[in-house]
């Protein structure tokens, strides 16, 4: 942000709350409710009573670029509400919103206590507390009920004769005390009582008139600050909490126009919304959401900016210009802060579409389950690619080669890094590749997958662990019990998910290393009936009880299981045979073979030195199970 765009000046403490109660100024209508609690609240009454520092505000001037709606701070008047505000507060609300209902305000203040529990309070300042140096100011001032009356101490302040009677003056009176004073006064008159009319004078030069002459240092930034600058302020001052994101932003902007964006997400008490909309497409019977379940607002928006920002790139080239003159076509932070009313307008209804075809599109790669999302970030792109396509991605071409590249992107573990401008990069490719017959998307033609990387898959962390899982059913596994695939009804009705094939147990007492038996090369999708039937015993035992049957399940012909187990890339024969060592290599080889079907490439062979990995040495259990081990042909 350039220097001329802000100045830092102090302001009188009064001059802000008088503000305030004007309307004068007021909240952005993004920010969150106030919520401070009453020991917080007294905390800060005591630092200013001190005249002790209570941090920076942060202002915008008004009629600028950034247009936000307002709304006034918490308990002001109706009036304010009508006020055309000057400034904006964008920083301190819950400190100047604290000072404002207790110190201006002149009602009951409504509140909570540290456990939550809502209560309404009056404050007061304990007079000879507040000048004791041996005691801590916070202990001075005291929160008192709506009725004034403290039962526990029998404390009664329940009118201005009993503060005087008690020398606890109400914080509602801190800016204005003269007729208080008087009061005071009239009630302890005489000589004798003269001392406690010199203890008020020297509590309010000592406390009052901090009060009184109290200044703020005030960060105003002017109109000329852009809405980029805004957002990063608010990363910045909003530590404390939950980070303002780009959709609070664009809603309160959209709301200036009349479009109210948090009601077209969230709904309404007649309409569920797009979000509610978005959590049901394809939800299973019995669960509460479905595969879009974790789609965020930012997202949607993120997919409406590129539409946006693809039609100013197409119409910048059609004026002619070229190269990087030309915009780039994004969904970042900024570009989400610029996405006009009008384009969100456009492009809402297609966005949704897009959504409900990825959702449709991961069903058919055997992918039900949030838990069992290889990267939630590569929905975007995917979502956005899927509604430019419209109903042409149902063609069989189209289709196979969306495949191609979403296993590219799984495997090649390309979505967990630089994600915005990957998004950007496949939503111009792989269209133009699918539909105007252009080059392979870079995130087809770049990425190799590296042999190797299947032993280092051991937990869900992985993306392309949980993609081998989804290759598995999607390639037509078989459960060993039922011989069922595992379509949408299969995989929810029978609880499948993945297992070990050689059991942990049996591993553990053949002192195979946990880093080789959890890889991925020895789990399979299984579903819960089966898996116990699996127990802890060796391939070949488990395998002859499924033959066996018991009471309940019947017997499995040798044949039919074998060609189950073939259905999950398994050689029968080194199973019946418990051949640990053997299988291990067998299988990476063959689970190597469907990931080379899939991305349409060959997998680099082992590093050199990596072959034959000992099952019972040492391995680090430390690895970084995240950590991608593919490589990229630049």
């Amino acid at each position: 942000m350039a220097g001329s765009t802000f100045q830092t000046n102090p302001v009188y403490l009064h001059k802000l709350l008088e503000d305030c109660h004007s309307g004068a100024l007021q909240l952005p209508d993004f920010q969150r409710s106030w919520v401070w609690d009453e020991e917080r609240i007294k905390s800060l009454i005591a630092s200013v009573s001190r005249a002790f520092p209570v941090g920076a505000l942060m202002t915008l001037k008004t009629g600028g670029e950034v247009n936000f709606r307002p709304r006034p701070v918490e308990g002001a008047p109706d009036a304010a509400g009508q006020a055309l505000p000057q400034a904006l507060l964008l920083d301190g609300q819950q400190r100047m919103t604290s000072l404002y209902q207790v110190a201006l305000r002149g009602q009951v203040v409504q509140t909570v206590t540290p456990r939550n529990k809502r209560v309404q309070r009056w404050f007061y300042l304990d007079i000879r507390k507040a000048l004791d140096p041996s005691v801590d100011r916070d202990e001075a001032v005291i929160g008192v009920p709506a009725d004034k009356l403290v039962r526990s101490v029998e404390l009664d302040l329940s009118t201005p004769d009993k503060e005087y009677a008690t020398l606890m003056y109400p914080v509602s009176q801190v800016l204005d005390w003269d007729r208080w004073q008087d009061g005071f006064d009239a009630y302890w008159e005489g000589a004798a009582n003269k001392p406690l009319r010199e203890l008020f004078r020297t509590f309010k030069r000592e406390v009052l008139e901090n009060f009184r002459y109290y200044q703020v240092p005030v960060i105003a930034l002017d109109q000329s600050t852009s809405k980029e600058a805004v957002c990063v302020v608010f990363e910045k001052v909003n530590t404390g909490g939950k980070p303002l994101d780009a959709f609070e932003l664009v809603t309160a902007m959209y709301a200036m126009d009349g479009h109210e964006l948090r009601k077209d997400w969230y709904g309404s008490a007649h309409d569920k919304g797009r979000h509610r909309r978005l959590v049901q497409t394809l939800c299973p019977p019995g669960q509460e959401a479905g595969i879009l379940a974790n789609v965020s607002n930012t997202d949607f928006l993120h997919i409406v900016s590129l539409f946006h920002t693809r039609a100013l790139r197409r119409q910048a080239a059609a004026a002619g210009k070229q190269g990087r003159e030309l915009p780039a076509v994004s969904g970042n932070r900024q570009a989400l802060l610029n996405l006009p009313l009008a384009a969100y307008k456009q492009y809402e209804t297609q966005a949704e579409q897009g959504l409900e075809r990825a959702a449709k599109f991961l069903h058919l790669l055997r992918i039900y389950r949030v838990y069992d999302l290889p990267y939630q970030t590569q929905i975007v792109p995917l979502a956005a690619i899927l509604a430019d396509l419209g109903d042409a991605w149902e063609h069989d071409s189209h289709r196979a080669r969306l495949q191609r590249w979403y296993w590219c992107g799984v495997f090649g573990e390309l979505y967990g890094s630089a994600v915005e401008s990957r998004s950007a990069k496949d939503f111009l490719q792989v269209p133009e590749w699918l539909l105007r017959g252009g080059p392979e998307p870079a995130t087809v033609s770049e990425v190799i997958f590296r042999a190797d990387r299947l032993k280092t898959m051991r937990m869900r962390l992985s993306a392309a662990y949980k993609g081998m899982n989804a290759l598995l059913m999607n390639e037509g596994a078989q459960d060993w019990r039922s011989g069922q695939k595992f379509d949408h009804t299969v995989f929810f009705g029978e609880n499948v998910d993945i297992h070990h094939i050689f059991p942990k147990a049996w591993c553990q007492q053949q002192g195979i290393a946990p880093a080789l038996y959890d890889a991925i090369i020895n789990k399979t999708p299984l579903s819960f009936r089966t898996n116990r039937i699996i127990g802890g015993v060796a391939p070949s035992q488990y395998l002859a009880q499924l033959q066996a049957g018991d009471g309940q399940t019947p017997g499995v012909a040798v044949e039919r299981l074998d060609g189950y187990l073939r259905s999950h890339a398994l050689d029968p024969a080194l199973l019946r045979a418990d051949d640990v060592t053997a299988f291990w290599a067998d299988r990476q080889q063959r689970l190597l073979a469907l990931i080379a079907q899939a991305m349409g490439k060959t997998p680099q062979a082992d590093v050199a030195g990596e072959e034959g990995a000992d099952l019972f040495g040492d391995t680090d259990e430390g690895e970084a199970e995240a950590e991608a081990e593919m490589v990229i042909a630049m």
